[in-house]
């Protein structure tokens, strides 16, 4: 059988919503890690431009000042007689320490040049200006060659011979190979025409490509250590903020859930101002509902005791009539106000049961109510299932029994059933009665709401069995569905969190 209920309207959140976490705690610590790492990245930001810039400063000064050396051995070697330059080679290779490695070849030797760097080409940059500017015959661009090459690719000669084949006296004092090669600059001018001057040094900063680099991985360590700290930092302050909340929380739900049972102890006042304000003004309301409960509960206590003596005197009274007609009238209204009175104590006790709620095994609870309604003489079916809810036995018991004995009354019989459906479970009662008008099934859990055929099947009913049995399924955190079935008769479908 399928019940036409209304869809729920379930609201569309947006992506950032299902992405954020559902704690306060959680969403405050994600808050606080984005802003600290939005101000880490945009420092950083700040500080990498100004050490590039800082780079290309001190590289454009460092490079003007090697050229000015290159210029003045190119000079040199220019003035010095073709026979003699590589005497003069032999000589310096001889001595070393100078600044430059110096080498005689036929042509331009072709190097294998390091990966594109801005501070590389820059430095270049300003060498061939400067030794342009120095040296005027070097302006052709032919006529001089400039690079960049690492150590262990480094071609010396135009024979193919590499640095590593040269004797370290030649290259020890002058260029870095090992252990931590730096970037080797090599500066090749054409003197005459089959005499190319090959010069080979370091940067006065060899390793000044990494200068440009703001993200060392020193800065990388210390900025993961600033992060971490922050990160628990923050997830204890936010702790200790959010903790009063979460008390605050638990306070209100064992508060719904006290039944009756001794008072909760008050919130402590500590933390922030308006944590303290909010603890009092809890605590101030749990009061006055607590004690309206109390005054209800004395309320129709005293009513029960007061109004039971003067209906029983009316009842005597009414005993000594010799009318038989007007005595009639007079048990009829007294027996009205009678069942009003334990009407309106049926329901402050039905609606608080005071009970824990445990798991319970429907099939027992079911076949138990069936097996009284068949002494009876009712006819009520019902297959096992195995399926259990955790709630209160005695409330949910008093729930089905009240159903059960509506359906009885319109019905005669009855059909239950027991189905698991979206991880709810779902108790259904139907009778083959004439069903409800659907214009009334809105205000048919309203307490004295009788219906015209009720009246007549039912005539000791006051209209409360379905009051009482909604709130009691709402307590248990259910929901009591009413509903015509299409086949005819009324169902009553009660669902429980499995």
């Amino acid at each position: 059988m399928q019940l036409d209920t209304a869809p729920e309207f379930t609201p569309k959140r947006s992506l950032l919503v299902r992405l954020l976490p559902s704690s306060l705690l959680g969403r405050l610590s994600l808050v606080m890690m984005m802003g600290v790492l939005l101000t880490q990245f945009v420092g950083n930001e700040f500080w990498a431009a100004q050490v590039r810039k800082e780079s290309e400063i001190e590289i454009a000064a460092s490079s003007q000042h090697l050229a000015q050396s290159a210029a003045s051995s190119i000079k040199y070697f220019l003035s010095v007689p073709t026979n003699y330059r590589s005497l003069i080679i032999q000589q310096f290779r001889a001595m070393g320490g100078t600044r430059f490695f110096v080498n005689i070849n036929a042509s331009a030797v072709t190097l294998k040049e390091i990966t594109p760097n801005p501070l590389a080409e820059l430095a270049k940059k300003k060498i061939a200006m400067e030794l342009k500017e120095k040296i005027p015959q070097l302006a052709s661009a032919n006529e001089l060659r400039l690079g960049f090459s690492w150590p262990a690719d480094l071609v010396v000669s135009d024979d193919g011979s590499g640095i590593n084949d040269l004797p370290d006296n030649w290259v020890q004092h002058i260029l870095i190979t090992e252990p931590n090669p730096a970037p080797i600059l090599v500066i090749q001018a054409e003197l005459e025409p089959g005499h190319w001057l090959y010069l080979a040094t370091l940067m006065p900063n060899p390793y000044f490509l990494n200068s440009n680099n703001a993200f060392t991985n020193d800065r990388l360590v210390l900025l993961g250590v600033s992060l971490l700290a922050v990160f628990l930092i923050s997830m204890l302050v936010v702790r200790w903020i959010t903790r009063p909340l979460e008390a605050l929380s638990i306070a209100a739900t064992e508060f719904g859930n006290e039944h009756g049972e001794p008072i909760m102890p008050n919130l402590p006042e500590t933390g922030s101002r308006e944590f303290i304000n909010t603890a009092r003004a809890f605590s101030i309301m749990r009061q006055r509902i607590q004690s309206y409960i109390d005054d209800r509960e004395r309320l129709f206590v005293s009513i029960s005791h007061d109004l039971r003596t003067p209906i029983m005197r009316l009842k005597l009274r009414a005993e000594l009539l010799d009318d038989d007609e007007i005595r009639s009238e007079f048990h009829d209204d007294i027996d009205e106000l009678d069942m009003m009175v334990k009407g309106a104590l049926q329901i402050v006790k039905d609606s608080d049961i005071y009970e824990n709620p445990t798991e319970i095994k429907l099939d027992a609870l079911l076949t138990r109510l069936v097996r009284d309604a068949h002494l009876a003489g009712h006819h009520v079916s019902y297959e096992e299932t195995s399926f259990t809810v955790f709630a209160k036995p005695l409330a949910l018991k008093r729930a089905i029994g009240n159903l059960l004995d509506n359906a009885l009354h319109y019905g005669k019989q009855v059909e239950i059933s027991v189905s698991k459906r979206d991880g709810q479970i779902a108790i259904l009662l139907r009778d083959h009665g004439p069903g409800v008008p659907e214009q009334a099934l809105p205000n048919l859990c309203d307490p004295y709401v009788r219906l015209e055929h009720g009246r007549h099947q039912n005539s000791q009913g006051i209209g409360l069995g379905l009051s009482i049995t909604r709130d009691i399924v709402e307590s248990q955190k259910g929901s009591l569905i009413l509903a015509n079935h299409p086949e005819g008769g009324f169902c009553a479908t009660i669902v429980l969190p499995a």
